[in-house]
């Protein structure tokens, strides 16, 4: 329930407080005066657009704070306790301040938040009902609302919006991979002309260089051979003249030299180990020259192979080296374009199914919404009598069409009807309905649809246009039964709206010095009389209209 409403250099007010009570409460006031002034202040609180404009002018900002009891509201609290700002108290804070540059700060409870955040908690403590309801009840999508949110079925609404969202993530993905398949059509001939071709090559990792090192030595093997002899020839097989002979003959000519001198020694030994290393090395060399083989046709082989390398390279732009890392990317390309082939026959399988739960979710919403159009039907054409409509006739019109393309909302298309007149059909509510019956049908609907749905404060904003007489005093009725319920602001014109107010506020402006201030001040008994009375008979109040006002009031507090 909203306890209080601070507002400082918002638009014609220069700072103002208003306490509020339980029950409705009727806010009137000279035309001018601004008596929807707190309603756009409170809007504004919570998380409506802020605009510069709405600065009084002269200030550097507008700044607007409203106090709520939110102790028998679990949702709120529950919002409250996820976003770590609730109050020991349960009570609720809500501030909002618009600076000149255009930047506006929200706060929870002393917690700097977002206007989304803010606007989200305001969603579980107000609804506001403005002047221009009427022309939203001619839009499908606003009649659809209103029945879900007479209905309550909120689970059934989740259910569909979920599946639709999952159906249209997958539509998404199909035509998606469509339009790839279309676009990769002629690259994926290229890639499995490619691919083939690289894979009856066959070549394998690091085999380039190794068939390159292979090609060197083969073509090289004769002067391999004989290099190989005649250095082993010097080296160990040439008589006497060898190196390891003319070695060996130095280490034996240093032992015998060191019993001379004792450090020849070390040397005989180092010249020694040479020896044998040059010895070891001389059989390593034989035996790599007896198995040197001069194989002209393995040669041609490997040069064939090496040249088509050479040319597979040069086609596909890339060294020789990277052939194989290649063509492995490219087989791997071809491997995605073909899964998205395979992906697109799945997503084909999957889409159906996500149809298929789409439409038993939405047709479980559609029979929800057929039972409670039903009852809704009965109770607005009900109202519309009791509103000075008594040939009045009211019906919601559900059409369910399973081939219709699905949306979030369920497969419903939806039109409110109605019928004024004896033996008219029902037909279409933008049709036959005048402005004032328009007027009066929305008031029913919304009355109905509050005293449904659990909102713990409704604000009315001249929602009565176009009503008057004994429509105006049925009207003022409902409102104050709503409000013995749930608290009620009215925003009104009307003098038999304002008496069925439990409370009445009433907005002045005045002028000093060149500046417009903006006060709204409760009534007392006395002073609803005399506020009815200028209602009731204008400006001018006399004893005859002060009579009818206090009369009034007796009639519609009843």
């Amino acid at each position: 329930m909203l306890i209080s409403l601070q507002i400082k250099n918002f638009a014609i007010v220069n700072e103002l407080t208003i306490d509020w009570r339980s029950g409705m409460t009727a806010i009137t006031g000279e035309t001018g005066a601004g008596k929807s002034i707190a309603i756009d202040a409170l809007s504004l609180c919570l998380g409506e657009r802020a605009d510069v404009a709405s600065i009084r002018p002269g200030a550097t900002k507008a700044e607007i704070t409203a106090q709520f009891d939110i102790r028998q509201l679990p949702y709120a609290q529950q919002f409250l306790s996820d976003l770590m700002l609730d109050d020991e108290e349960q009570n609720c804070i809500l501030r909002r301040v618009i600076m000149q540059n255009g930047r506006s700060k929200s706060f929870i409870n002393g917690n700097s938040v977002t206007a989304a955040q803010l606007k989200e908690l305001g969603q579980r403590l107000i609804a506001i009902h403005g002047q221009h309801a009427h022309q939203l009840l001619l839009k499908p999508e606003h009649q659809l609302r209103l029945l879900d949110a007479y209905a309550g079925h909120d689970n059934l609404l989740h259910a569909v919006r979920a599946q639709y969202q999952h159906y249209h993530t997958l539509q998404k993905e199909h035509a998606e991979l469509i339009k790839q398949q279309q676009a990769q059509a002629a690259k994926k001939q290229l890639l499995e002309y490619q691919v083939q071709e690289l894979d009856e090559f066959a070549l394998e990792e690091g085999e380039y260089e190794q068939i390159e090192t292979e090609h060197t030595r083969l073509s090289h093997s004769q002067t391999l051979a004989e290099s190989c002899q005649r250095e082993l020839m010097c080296l160990s097989e040439q008589d006497d003249q060898t190196v390891l002979g003319q070695l060996q003959h130095s280490v034996q000519t240093f032992i015998e030299l060191s019993n001379y001198d004792p450090k020849l020694q070390e040397i005989s030994q180092l010249l020694g180990e040479a020896a044998v290393q040059l010895e070891e090395g001389c059989r390593e060399l034989r035996a790599y020259g007896e198995n040197i083989e001069q194989d002209p046709e393995r040669l041609q082989s490997v040069e064939d192979r090496l040249a088509q390398a050479m040319a597979l390279s040069r086609k596909h732009q890339i060294s020789p080296e990277l052939l194989h890392h290649h063509h492995q990317q490219l087989h791997e390309e071809l491997a995605s374009i073909c899964s998205n082939n395979e992906r697109i026959e799945d997503l084909q399988h999957e889409i159906a199914e996500a149809l298929h739960a789409y439409q038993i979710s939405a047709a479980q919403l559609s029979e929800s919404r057929t039972q409670a159009a039903l009852t809704l039907n009965e109770l607005i054409s009900e109202s519309m009598h009791e509103l000075s409509m008594e040939n009045g006739q009211f019906a919601i019109q559900l059409n369910q069409h399973e081939d219709r393309r699905p949306n979030e909302l369920g497969m419903d298309q939806i039109d409110f009807l109605v019928s004024t007149n004896p033996g008219q059909p029902l037909q279409a509510l933008a049709k036959v309905a005048s402005g004032g019956e328009l007027s009066r049908i929305s008031l029913a609907i919304q009355v109905i649809i509050a005293n449904r749905v659990t909102t713990p404060t409704l604000i009315f904003d001249e929602v009565d246009v176009g009503i008057s007489g004994p429509t105006a005093s049925q009207v003022g009725k409902q409102l104050r039964q709503l409000g013995n319920s749930t608290q009620v602001i009215c925003v009104t014109h009307l003098p038999q709206v304002a008496c069925s107010g439990h409370h009445q506020f009433f907005v002045s402006k005045r002028v000093e010095d060149g500046e417009t201030f903006t006060s709204m001040l409760p009534l007392v008994q006395e002073q609803r009389i005399n506020e009815i009375a200028r209602l009731l008979g204008g400006d001018k109040v006399s004893s005859t209209t002060r009579a009818s006002a206090k009369e009034l009031l007796e009639v519609q507090s009843l």
